[in-house]
């Protein structure tokens, strides 16, 4: 078990996140961390200190997490967008569930705010930071870039069209600063570059902060949220993953600081899932059998997204397997018997158990009884493991009841999170 807080560098936990998001669509292949880097430069050259320039950084790396379906972001994608505040807007209620996320949440509510010959230094009566400005010009220049073959042979057009939005949609001093830097070869071939999260480490040499049971609870949340309030039909899913687990763990011996790190496993098991499509989550025929490929290659996302935190091995362990089967019929790695942790174990038992009694936009959950059986034949066909199934079926009502109520929160929660998103949209009245 783990011993120890790990030492995780923020920078990390902002690569688990940004890596995750650009996985649904080859469009969008490192355009987090492009705007990251673009950003960077961009205060440098601004004159902003050091702190600033790495909450900028990071602000850029997660500024489009509350884009939650393919569609919307691959409208975003388009220079000159239509409505492009709601997203910003249910970034900053993402971002804001996460303390030292908080900071950055105001500059992303407010990137695609334009300058408007310094109208846009407020927005419905708030004032913008410079930040969102310095995201919402390097978000455009990133656009522009795009993912085609040839860099250097694009850096004049894009220049060219930066140039030709000073004072309307830019800050003319930001145009300037981008000026002073962008008829250097290296940083068109560093923007574009494979290696391009190594380059931004670097750069931002951001220190390790040490992050008790507690921070890791409240981040793992943050990104359920993020991974499961894309669609009605997976909105509270992992809130009662992680409450069963963490139960179940309970029951299993573990000690209440690993029962936490079993709900913190829970949260995050299914953070590959941000690779599939929400359009294909919510279709409500039988998926076709490339779509279903794409729903079982989320395990594998998961468990490579979660190596990019150092001292969350175990955790990515527990979360990253709930797929594999005692009987080595699982995936994505098929392991078997000895090769699967209690810990793994239990979150398997936990999402299938989850997955059958919760309700769904589209069948009601399973009856205590059909539950049982279904989980009961797992067993049997030594798919789940006999005792954590048999202790279930011991404590089935309280259970059941804390799942119950995990999810009724969650439900709240995201009904909060959808009316307050609809109503700064509302107030911002999106600009034309």
């Amino acid at each position: 078990m783990m011993a120890t807080d790990p030492e995780i560098p923020l920078f990390n936990l902002v690569t688990c996140i940004s890596k995750a998001l650009d996985l649904v669509s080859p469009v969008l292949v490192n355009h987090h961390y492009r705007v990251a880097y673009i950003a960077h430069h961009l205060g440098v050259a601004s004159g902003l200190e050091t702190t600033q320039l790495h909450d900028l950084a990071v602000a850029g790396a997660l500024h489009d997490v509350g884009a939650l379906s393919l569609r919307e972001k691959l409208k975003i994608m388009v220079f000159e967008m239509e409505k492009p505040h709601h997203h910003a807007i249910k970034g900053y209620l993402l971002l804001n569930m996460f303390a030292p996320f908080a900071q950055i949440a105001s500059f992303v509510q407010f990137h695609h705010v334009p300058w408007e010959r310094g109208q846009g230094s407020e927005f419905s009566g708030r004032p913008v930071p410079l930040e969102s400005h310095i995201l919402h010009l390097a978000d455009r220049i990133a656009v522009l870039l795009g993912n085609q073959t040839e860099v250097l042979g694009q850096a004049k057009q894009i220049r060219e069209a930066i140039i030709g939005r000073s004072g309307q949609m830019f800050v003319p001093r930001l145009v300037d600063a981008f000026l002073n830097f962008a008829d250097k070869e290296y940083f068109w071939l560093e923007a574009t570059s494979s290696s391009l999260n190594s380059v931004l480490a670097e750069k931002l040499g951001m220190e390790g902060i040490q992050l008790d049971v507690e921070m890791l609870l409240s981040f793992s949340k943050m990104i359920c949220r993020v991974i499961d309030f894309r669609s009605p039909f997976t909105a509270t899913h992992s809130s009662g993953v992680a409450a069963t687990a963490a139960e179940l763990a309970r029951l299993s011996g573990f000690s209440e600081r690993d029962c936490r790190l079993i709900r913190i496993a829970g949260y995050l098991h299914d953070l590959g899932k941000l690779a599939v499509p929400a359009e294909v989550l919510e279709k409500p025929a039988k998926l076709t059998e490339d779509e279903f490929n794409v729903v079982r290659s989320h395990t594998f996302h998961t468990f490579r997204i979660l190596e990019t935190l150092p001292g969350m091995e175990l955790v990515n362990g527990w979360a990253s397997l709930h797929h594999e089967r005692l009987n080595g019929h699982g995936y994505p790695f098929h392991f078997a018997g000895r090769d699967l942790s209690l810990g793994s174990r239990i979150i398997a038992v936990a999402d299938v158990f989850t997955a059958i009694t919760e309700d769904r936009p589209y069948r009601a959950g399973m009856n205590s009884g059909r539950a049982l059986q279904v989980l009961q034949q797992m067993a049997d066909d030594q798919a789940l493991d006999g005792q954590i199934v048999s202790r279930l079926s011991r404590h089935f009502a309280d259970i059941n009841s804390l799942r119950i109520a995990a999810q009724t929160d969650c439900m709240e929660e995201y009904r909060q999170f959808g009316e307050t998103a609809q109503s700064f949209s509302d107030l911002l009245r999106e600009k034309k």
